[in-house]
């Protein structure tokens, strides 16, 4: 192996190696902790009772360097996985966003291009193949919402009854909420409209600076039955 292609591959697993580094590091600054107050308790039994505290330190204060070292080399592991956790993260958030306001721009130009109906025909396509690709009788059906309508929400793949008035009620009650407190997320959301949260959700949604919007399409499923497909006119990070 190539030492650039070393370097690359330790640095892509960083935080792993530095987790596991920390974790080791634990152990052995609590091992080397108690094998120091082992050797002084030896030490100073061979020692005088009335000896000074100064003195005594002065005697035994190098059986305290290696847990010192390591303790402070597992300190810098932890900071260091903390900080690259965050570069990471930070990054993440920001291609996320760039993400959002490329698509954003995209749309509104292909609207102005071929027109608001020909986009919604090419959206409800789109939604067609989603449901063609994860069909709802291989899915879930979650009984969420008091209607009965088949529903679909595209950020997650997941199917359950609810009708088109609910959602709405839903999102203006999330819109409502969040211009007040300043902020919601996918968490919230799915309370408002019975899912269960998601690994993600408590991270992402939407805030006062833009509300939420929900965009419906009307599609059949694979038993041919209408299926309510939706999704948001943005999700963003929210910290």
């Amino acid at each position: 192996m190539r030492p650039q292609t070393a370097v690359r591959r330790i640095k892509a697993h960083s935080p792993f190696l530095l987790s596991g580094t920390s974790i080791i590091g634990v152990a052995a600054t609590a091992y080397l902790a108690a094998q120091s107050g082992y050797k002084h308790a030896r030490r100073m039994s061979e020692e005088s009772p009335f000896m000074s505290a100064k003195d005594e330190a002065k005697l035994v204060w190098k059986f305290y360097i290696p847990p010192a070292v390591s303790g402070l080399a597992t300190t810098a592991c932890i900071i260091g996985n903390t900080r690259v956790n965050s570069r990471r993260t930070a990054a993440a958030q920001a291609a996320f966003v760039l993400g959002e306001r490329a698509y954003s721009e995209y749309r509104d130009h292909v609207i102005a291009e071929v027109g608001s109906t020909t986009e919604q025909k090419i959206r409800e396509k789109v939604a067609e193949k989603q449901i063609v690709d994860n069909p709802p009788s291989n899915a879930i059906l979650a009984i969420a919402g008091p209607g009965n309508v088949m529903c679909y929400e595209a950020l997650t793949g997941r199917y359950f009854t609810s009708d088109m008035e609910t959602l709405r009620r839903a999102e203006n009650k999330l819109n409502e909420r969040m211009l007040k407190v300043d902020y919601q997320n996918l968490t919230d959301w799915y309370e408002y409209i019975g899912l269960p949260r998601t690994s993600m959700s408590d991270d992402f949604g939407w805030n006062a600076d833009k509300l939420m919007e929900l965009e419906f399409n009307t599609v059949m499923s694979d038993r041919g039955q209408p299926c309510l497909s939706f999704e948001y006119n943005y999700v963003k990070p929210i910290r």
